[in-house]
């Protein structure tokens, strides 16, 4: 790999990169770890002459160092719809599959982004088993990006209200700065709480975006093919498979399974966007291609709504393990730091090209893109087929915490507890001690196992144990 000074394309100037840490302190909770943000003004709705402006409050652990007072300010041409959008959005957040009532109660919000020309709005629900994202394309933005950057916020109530109140005639001005975000619009004077960030979304970030660049559009619906399928969910929750399948023209729901079905666990989860689909022009679907997720995205002319559901109800992204492929061989900080550059002032890139562009090895940038993604600093554009960049309120060494198998890796390894007994041909075969029990670690040709009990109940499919993880970091470093 060539050194990062090197790297033609690498747009640092006249941009200036520095970088500062704020304040921060990390709460724990029996269900997750919270990171508490404190933030030097609250969220306001300000009364002016006849409108209101809405300025929720933003903090942002890491940033860059930018002068530009806002990093958007323009008029949303389609408000009626962003306000549906975003009202789904926050009832994904508040929904959970597989959480107690107290659980519940403890509810986080969407975060977004500007930059690329772009409007951005995402979370998941409460459980990290759906993912969903509005986004407010270029056609549908009347205004101006000074900068690019990332913003936490609140949707408590009174701001749910003033967004059911947009109709479709309303002029709606949207602004999203270092400061503030605010919704210039008719309605009530709200006051939002700062709220802290969960680090389970932080690890779902990674997961959804690594199986979004993988997953493949398979189906184009239009308004009443979509209608009726939505038509056939079946009421209350469904705890076995469901399967999206073709009946000459029009898509289905089946429990039976046949060649070419799109599997889908949880399928009552698809009734978040019922308020939704009488508004869309068309659906678009994206399975992950060994059906790790579904994506669903619904377009409303200059406005998307993307919806991944996991692989089953009961599953987190937070949980999958998708990153730790990409966390196995070690990277410079000034790679890492220099790829983080060459995003934030580009706001999208494609691997493959940019692997291609510079000269650099397909599994080197892969390594690169997963490190990123593992900081929740990559989202992935379907319709693009490129990443897109947000800032995030994160610390690079934060990484093994968010990652415990990956942790207990490194730690088998510390303890020498890792022995290959052949690696030849193709196959390699190890034993690693565990708590009174010694496992068998095989790779052959392109297969991984393992004995352990991960492995044995998941079948690799949530990703690889700690042991198979250690396996591969010894064989890398001798």
């Amino acid at each position: 790999m060539k050194s990062p000074e090197k790297i033609q394309g690498f747009l640092f100037y006249p941009f200036i990169f520095v970088s500062f840490v704020l304040p921060y302190t990390i709460k724990k909770h029996p269900m997750e770890d919270l990171l508490t943000y404190r933030y030097a003004t609250p969220s306001t709705l300000r009364k002016k002459e006849n409108s209101e402006e809405l300025f929720l409050s933003k903090y942002s652990e890491i940033q860059k160092n930018t002068d530009a007072p806002c990093f958007f300010w323009g008029n949303i041409l389609n408000p009626f719809i962003m306000a549906r959008c975003l009202i789904t959005l926050s009832n994904i957040v508040k929904s959970s599959f597989n959480l107690s009532p107290f659980q519940l109660a403890l509810l986080k919000d969407p975060i977004a982004t500007a930059g690329n020309g772009c409007v951005r709005f995402e979370g998941f629900s409460h459980c990290a088993g759906v993912y969903a994202r509005v986004d407010v394309l270029p056609d549908g933005l009347d205004g101006d990006f000074l900068e690019n950057g990332t913003t936490n916020v609140d949707f408590n109530q009174p701001m749910l209200t003033a967004l059911g109140r947009i109709n479709r005639s309303e002029k709606v001005l949207l602004s999203i700065g270092q400061k503030e975000v605010g919704l210039h619009t008719e309605g009530n004077k709200v006051i939002e709480r700062k709220v802290p960030l969960p680090t389970k979304w932080i690890k779902g970030l990674s997961t959804v975006q690594i199986y979004l660049s993988h997953a493949e559009k398979l189906h184009t619906f239009t308004k009443i093919q979509t209608q009726q399928l939505f038509r056939g969910i079946p009421r209350g929750q469904v705890k076995s498979d469901y399967y999206l399948i073709l009946r000459g023209n029009t898509p289905v729901f089946t429990p039976v399974k046949s060649t070419n079905a799109i599997c889908i666990g949880g399928l009552h989860r698809l009734r978040l966007l019922e308020p939704l689909i009488p508004y869309i022009d068309k659906m678009q679907v994206f399975p992950h291609p060994t059906m790790q997720s579904t994506t669903w995205q619904l377009y409303f002319g200059d406005i998307r709504f993307s919806f991944s559901l996991s692989r089953d109800s009961w599953r987190g992204f937070s949980g999958e393990g998708a990153a730790l492929e990409s966390l196995i061989e070690e990277v410079s900080d000034e790679w890492i730091d220099a790829l983080d550059k060459y995003a934030y002032a580009n706001q999208a890139f494609n691997p493959t090209i940019f692997a291609i562009k510079e000269n650099i090895a397909f599994k080197d940038i892969d390594t690169l893109t997963g490190r990123l993604a593992a900081m929740g600093l990559l989202g992935y554009d379907l319709d693009e087929n490129q990443f897109f960049y947000r800032r995030l309120p994160f610390k690079p060494e934060r990484i093994l915490s968010l990652n415990p198998r990956m942790k207990g890796a490194n730690k088998l390894i510390e303890d020498r507890k890792v022995h290959i007994i052949r690696n030849e041909k193709g196959r390699t075969e190890a034993r690693v001690e565990g708590s009174g029990v010694r496992h068998t670690v095989i790779f052959d040709k392109g297969l991984e196992r393992c004995t352990c009990e991960w492995y044995s109940k998941y079948q690799g499919e949530r990703g690889p144990c700690k042991h198979v993880l250690a396996v591969k970091k010894m064989i890398l470093e001798k």
